[in-house]
């Protein structure tokens, strides 16, 4: 509330003329204080916080014993490594056969480009796998393998992670990466004039 304030130190009568009083106002600030609290503790009760969003990410139970251990068709898996500066390679199947490198199109070099770069792959290796499904007529779907170099990023993990969330893979596995996938990430670097 304002008051008003009457009380005046008047003087006498010395040059004739009536004077006005003096008034000066006093703002009470209390109720606007009070107000603005009410209004701070409204919206922090009545706001809902942002939720973090995460990816599920489903472990698989070790275990030692060859019966429990999911097992992967080569003609539906992806093998993809994640290596330096943003390369990512890639090859179809398990390479389980040593002389698989002997093929020149085996082991391929891709990036993490929209047009050209896995995310095409990813798809094209998909799309072939539903083809064979529907060939056989067998529920069968494209697992993607992922290997990280000692030289990869975090943040290509992560990159590879959204392009399975984005391709739809519902079957993919993190997995150490191999003395031989090692030595085909060198050998492909070198070939292209990477150091």
């Amino acid at each position: 509330m304002a008051e008003m304030d009457t009380s005046s130190s008047g003087g006498g009568k010395k040059h004739g003329g009536t004077k006005s009083k003096k008034q000066s106002t006093r703002v009470d600030m209390t109720p606007m204080v009070d107000l603005g609290f009410l209004l701070i503790t409204f919206f922090m009760l009545t706001t809902t916080m942002s939720k973090p969003k995460t990816m599920d990410l489903i472990m698989p139970k070790d275990t030692k014993d060859e019966k429990d251990q999911n097992k992967v068709k080569e003609s539906t898996a992806l093998t993809i490594l994640l290596g330096k500066d943003n390369r990512v390679y890639y090859y179809e199947g398990l390479a389980q056969d040593p002389n698989a490198s002997a093929n020149p199109d085996f082991f391929k070099a891709s990036s993490f480009a929209n047009k050209g770069g896995i995310r095409d792959e990813i798809i094209k290796k998909r799309n072939d796998v539903a083809k064979l499904r529907n060939a056989k007529g067998e529920p069968e779907d494209v697992v993607v393998i992922i290997k990280a170099d000692d030289d990869a990023t975090y943040a290509n993990f992560v990159d590879i992670l959204d392009e399975m969330a984005i391709n739809r893979i519902q079957r993919y596995a993190t997995v150490d990466i191999s003395d031989q996938d090692k030595t085909w990430i060198k050998q492909t670097e070198a070939a292209n004039g990477v150091k």
